[in-house]
């Protein structure tokens, strides 16, 4: 084998794939695993395929612990999964228990923003600083607050929810029953409501030069500092990092982000502050649901 570090799996439950992830404690992937995420996605049969993923990425049983990221926010104590989105069927499912019944090993859960967002902060972009917070772009705005190197989950584990503050309170509707959260300005869906293109294009576009695409871009990065400007006022990070699939386009709006930071923000709140761009793409929620191994049971 030729380690003798600990070991612990990294799971990261999405609404089409199953990824694992073997990892040593500084960090090494010694295997990775995929699997089609079953169809109906119902509790049994996706914690039965995490059980058979995890027999097959670790026939020795060299991990002594799992970390699992759920589409959805799990319990403050990291054992029940309250909701999964586009699961079918998922609700307060006692995931820990019933894997750790399957696989003979402890197991603890977190929301999968979460734990991407440590994943980041361990081995990614944020792997330099202890006060780190995320942002997914993507479909919606997800987040993620590690303090110290440590989620920052809150009482019931639902804190970090970075995506739903308050940008315009006369703003678009959002699932969340808020008006205008950064994600109504921020997402995907954001994007193609406003535009009707996908982030893809409008970045196309900018780049041969379409004035109002580059416009676009630009705005975008006005409302991402503005809301940025918040979280930094509260929690005062050493760097914020952008992930989801719209952060491939920073070049065109992150210098505008940075700007208006520097507008909105007083020095003595981001005095040597960094913005920074993801680079672990989707491996990072099995690298953080590992690292929330390691930290619960390493």
């Amino acid at each position: 084998m030729g380690t003798t570090e600990r070991q612990m799996i990294g799971v990261d439950l999405g609404g089409s794939a199953i990824k694992l992830g073997r990892f040593t404690q500084l960090g090494q992937c010694l295997a990775e695993f995929a699997v089609p995420t079953p169809q109906p996605s119902t509790p049994e049969l996706v914690i039965a395929a995490i059980a058979d993923a995890i027999a097959s990425l670790d026939p020795n049983r060299e991990a002594v612990a799992i970390g699992v990221g759920t589409p959805g926010p799990a319990d403050a104590a990291g054992r029940i999964a309250r909701v999964a989105i586009n699961l079918a069927g998922w609700h307060d499912v006692p995931i820990a228990d019933v894997l750790e019944a399957k696989t003979g090993r402890s197991v603890t859960v977190a929301n999968d923003a979460n734990c991407a967002g440590l994943g980041e902060a361990w081995l990614g972009a944020g792997r330099n600083f202890k006060d780190v917070l995320t942002l997914t772009l993507g479909t919606g705005v997800g987040g993620a607050i590690i303090l110290d190197g440590k989620l920052f989950v809150g009482r019931n584990g639902t804190a970090g929810e970075l995506g739903l503050i308050t940008l315009n309170p006369e703003g678009p509707p959002c699932n969340s029953g808020n008006r205008g959260s950064l994600e109504q300005h921020c997402s995907v869906q954001a994007i193609r409501r406003e535009t009707g293109l996908t982030p893809a294009s409008l970045f196309d576009r900018a780049k041969a030069g379409d004035e109002d695409a580059i416009a676009f871009w630009q705005t975008y990065g006005r409302w991402l500092g503005a809301g940025i400007a918040s979280l930094v006022y509260v929690l005062t990070p050493e760097a914020v990092i952008l992930g989801g699939g719209i952060s491939a386009a920073a070049a065109l709006f992150l210098p505008m982000t940075l700007a208006e930071l520097e507008t909105r923000v007083l020095l003595s709140s981001r005095e040597g502050m960094q913005v920074l761009v993801a680079e672990l793409g989707n491996q990072a929620g099995m690298a953080g649901a590992a690292r929330l191994a390691f930290q619960q049971y390493g």
